[in-house]
């Protein structure tokens, strides 16, 4: 039995409010956009959404209304998630 799709919203929500930006901050620089140290919040929200599209055109996630499900072991790589990834979706 393979591992089941993870909610983005959710794992925003495990994240926390407090540490949101600076985990949306990692997840860009893990995605390999540029600048992001200096973009101004609004912008990182804007950019994460893209990303997550773009990852859904890779394949690699689906959108489902106001929420991204990724794929089981997208984020393997992604240090910043790991505390994040078990439990519930």
């Amino acid at each position: 039995m393979s591992a089941p799709d993870l909610s983005w919203r959710t794992l925003e929500t495990r994240v926390g409010l407090d540490a949101l930006p600076a985990f949306h901050r990692a997840f860009l620089i893990w995605r390999g956009v540029e600048g992001v140290p200096a973009m101004p919040l609004r912008r990182v929200a804007q950019r994460v959404e893209a990303e997550l599209n773009r990852l859904v055109q890779a394949g690699q996630a689906r959108r489902d209304g106001e929420d991204w499900w990724l794929s089981p072991g997208v984020l393997t790589d992604f240090e910043a998630a790991g505390p994040f990834l078990s439990g519930p979706n």
